[in-house]
């Protein structure tokens, strides 16, 4: 059995491999063949081939230079000044012979995290070596990049990948690497990646490795994610208003070690499926995403899951929910 890490043995190599996100492809599909790629910063969700996609243009692009003609740094590792001054700069000022119409790239992921010091030290740098370097740069949040580097990119935004795009993917490794499974053990498969590509490669090398067979159960085992069927007796339970058995669920998950935002992240993710009037649909995404809000802010205490149980059933009563379930 290859102990190869699965999202670096099936990482797309062309553009053409990538998958999802046609628009943002094609404009760089046009990059690839006609050169002169300005600076891109490059804005979206975790797992959607972002820094993926920049390595494929580059190695179009580039050819046999792309080895020698690419930096790629995390900023989450290096994110201090000495970085941008000291590696950027040096890798700026060696000379390589290109093409015309191509340039050294300098790939920098989650550069959202970057200091503003360490910030504002690549913007002169991207000014001083426009001539010979551009740069890539992969962030979740495009604004906490500065505005003076923003006004000196190509934004392009990715979205999250569906579930037919996941699929997709999913299956083509699942017949290249011969692996047995269940269809409830894809549909969880699925369920946990929530748009991320990385995400659901990971756990299906992990279940296929751990158990040999990819089921509803194995894929949870790895995943270690609230049972989406426990999420939804307590969303049932906040329909009918039961504010009492929706608390006694949560408490049963918190036994089994599942912190407040654990329970919170997956009831997102099922009442993406959960099947509610649009009007009551609405009002529950935005309590929930209220309550993850607020824990990612360091406030995740059972205090706050009660208060989001409490104003689910409120919505359900506003709603008439209680009355008239559809579920």
């Amino acid at each position: 059995m290859s102990t190869q890490i699965w999202i670096e043995k099936y990482r797309p190599k062309v553009l053409d491999e990538m998958v999802g996100n046609e628009e943002v492809l094609t404009r760089l599909k046009v990059l690839a063949k006609h050169g002169n790629m300005p600076n891109l910063l490059l804005s979206g969700p975790p797992g959607t081939g972002k820094t993926t996609s920049i390595h494929c243009l580059a190695s179009e692009m580039l050819g046999n230079k792309y080895g020698r003609a690419v930096l790629e740094l995390n900023a989450s590792d290096d994110r201090g000044i000495d970085v941008v001054r000291d590696k950027i700069k040096t890798f700026a000022r060696e000379k390589i012979d290109l093409p015309e119409g191509r340039h050294k790239i300098v790939i920098l992921d989650e550069v959202d995290s970057m200091t503003d010091s360490a910030q504002q030290a690549l913007r002169r740098l991207m000014e001083v070596y426009s001539e010979s370097t551009r740069f890539a740069l992969a962030c979740n949040q495009s604004t906490k990049i500065i505005e003076p580097i923003q006004s000196r990119c190509a934004i392009i935004r990715y979205s999250k990948l569906t579930d037919a795009q996941i699929r997709k993917r999913l299956f083509e490794i699942i017949k290249m690497e011969n692996i047995p499974y269940v269809d409830s053990g894809i549909d969880t498969l699925v369920f946990t990646a929530d748009g991320d590509m990385r995400i659901i490669i990971n756990n299906l090398q992990a279940t296929y490795h751990g158990f040999s067979m990819v089921s509803r159960d194995n894929v949870l085992k790895v995943s270690d994610i609230p049972s989406p069927e426990k999420i939804k007796s307590i969303l049932d339970s906040c329909v009918k208003c039961n504010w009492r058995l929706a608390h006694s669920i949560v408490e049963e998950l918190f036994i089994g070690g599942y912190s407040p935002l654990d329970i919170v992240i997956t009831m997102r993710n099922v009442l993406k499926r959960y099947q509610l009037s649009e009007r009551a649909t609405l009002e529950y995404l935005k309590e929930v995403g209220r309550c993850h809000f607020v824990m990612l802010d360091g406030c995740a205490t059972p205090l706050q899951l009660d208060k989001l149980l409490g104003q689910l059933c409120m919505i359900s009563a506003r709603c008439g929910l209680n009355s008239n379930q559809t579920n």
